[in-house]
């Protein structure tokens, strides 16, 4: 069902999103870091390239992570003695969630949530057995989450006070638990090491994120959001958080209560995006279907059962005409009320847009992509000429849908480090986004013997509506020495 649904939510009249184009162009530069992500989802991406590269692999491993977090919870439920009705509530509760959203996309976001669902359900096992091993299966999962991305620092942020306050505090004197520290410690060195080698480029990308997208957080409208994102299930959680203060066999596992507060204090306090807090709550619904499930098992309330388990379904049906790119953008256009209400038309820039902005990053690529081809296809000696792109969403698409020979770069991310300058440059594709102001072949013509505007995304639903494609053949000057300057000052300033 997982799998079925996450290849039937997407319409195909939508491309792949933006970030998805740098995160599968990575797999052509491997290394131990990047400037906005660790390694992971780009050797996830270099076995894709193997694969074909095709939009069914790209959209088959987040589905398969998200298939392995029903069944991590399935696992937990199991582990916390529920019965058929507990796994069969949590399963779904965790199916019909914004994870099928979040599972259509390659990003790094549903190993994420993999991850911090596995390593809480690592915590029930070592709770339940006392086990060292469980310690060290821990500090592993742990790396490969970090690896994959740093949020998952901020659940052990929540997760350690946790602890603290409550009986599970005897862990911090045992020695197993430090061995396992130094054994995840081991496994996420090199990334540190590049990090470090690299001038910790990720402190750039935190502090750009800051003052460009997480000054636009509004701390209402994140609580509003993670009520949303369970929406169906949400009684399942609040029944969670009720059942580890009160309910007697939950008593051994208050740190899970305190976990949820800390951690979400946190987000709040570091103004985090609302998706970053998504990996939480699956835990949770294991926690809560096993108790509802505890009291719904006798008398008349049996009957409820099937109530229980058919909300986050009943909830879905609503959803499914809202929340995933399966409508045209002229359908959404048509009904804009229901998606502002709801908050999905607000953009990372804190403004209102006619497509939600993940709608809107799916458009226009393939029509950049094959413009930019024809434009390439038809110069003399193409292999002499650069692609240079404002953004890495752009560069991105050129290099997925295009000719192989073409290699776009921008001083974007980290296509600033994929420049190959050992060829000498003649001519230039400059894909510029519209900004209002067309000030580029003002600005460039100079050191060209011709420049013209070739063409533009025509696509008025795309986010990349009215980028232009300018064309400049014949350099006067050393292109390559001017574009190694930019390069250069690019990485000083970061």
């Amino acid at each position: 069902m997982k799998f079925l649904l996450q290849y039937i939510l997407v319409s195909p009249e939508y491309d792949l999103q933006r970030d998805e184009y740098l995160h599968l162009d990575q797999a052509n530069y491997l290394a131990w870091g990047y400037l906005s992500i660790p390694p992971m989802t780009a050797w996830i991406a270099f076995l894709i390239k193997l694969l074909g590269n095709g939009v069914f692999w790209v959209k088959f491993f987040p589905a398969l992570f998200g298939a392995l977090t029903i069944l991590i919870v399935w696992k937990a439920i199991k582990e916390l003695n529920g019965n058929l009705v507990a796994l069969i509530l949590g399963a779904t509760g965790v199916l019909f969630s914004a994870l099928l959203r979040l599972n259509t996309l390659y990003q790094p976001n549903s190993l994420d949530v993999l991850c911090w669902t596995t390593l809480y359900f690592v915590a029930i096992k070592y709770i339940n057995t006392n086990k060292p091993k469980w310690l060290y299966i821990g500090a592993i999962v742990f790396a490969i989450g970090f690896l994959n991305k740093y949020n998952i620092f901020f659940l052990l942020l929540g997760l350690f006070p946790a602890i603290v306050v409550t009986e599970q505090r005897e862990v911090l004197g045992k020695k197993h638990l430090y061995l396992a520290m130094l054994l995840g410690l081991l496994l996420i060195l090199p990334n540190l090491l590049w990090q470090y080698l690299n001038g910790f480029p990720v402190m750039h990308h935190l502090k750009e994120l800051a003052e460009t997208q997480l000054v636009n957080v509004d701390t209402w409208f994140f609580l509003k959001s993670q009520l949303l994102f369970y929406v169906g299930s949400l009684y399942v959680i609040v029944a969670a958080l009720y059942a580890l203060l009160f309910y007697k066999p939950f008593s051994e596992y208050k740190a899970f209560f305190w976990a949820i507060v800390f951690t979400l204090a946190i987000f709040i306090y570091f103004r985090a995006k609302d998706y970053y807090a998504i990996g939480l709550y699956p835990i949770y619904i294991a926690f809560g279907s096993v108790f509802l499930a505890d009291i719904l098992k006798t008398g008349w309330k049996r009957y409820l059962q099937p109530v229980a388990i058919a909300t986050p379904v009943l909830f879905f049906i609503p959803m499914y005409n809202f929340a995933f790119p399966n409508k045209s953008p002229e359908y959404i256009l048509q009904h804009q009320k229901q998606y502002k209400d709801l908050g999905m038309l607000r953009w990372e820039d804190g403004k209102d847009h006619a497509l939600p902005q993940d709608f809107a990053d799916m458009l226009g690529w393939k029509e950049l992509a094959h413009k930019v081809d024809k434009i390439y296809s038809g110069l003399p000696e193409p292999g002499k000429t650069l692609v240079l792109c404002d953004n890495y969403g752009q560069a991105g698409a050129i290099n997925y849908y295009t000719n192989k020979n073409i290699r776009a770069v921008s001083f974007n991310a980290d296509y600033v480090n994929w420049f190959d300058l050992d060829q000498p440059y003649e001519h230039l594709i400059r894909v510029k986004s519209y900004t209002g102001r067309d000030s580029e072949l003002e600005e460039t013509s100079p050191y060209f013997h011709t420049s013209l505007v070739s063409d533009s995304i025509e696509n008025s639903f795309s986010r990349e509506y009215r980028t232009t494609i300018y064309t400049f053949i014949g350099a006067k000057v050393n292109i390559n020495k001017r574009i190694q300057a930019e390069i250069d000052e690019t990485k000083n300033y970061r």
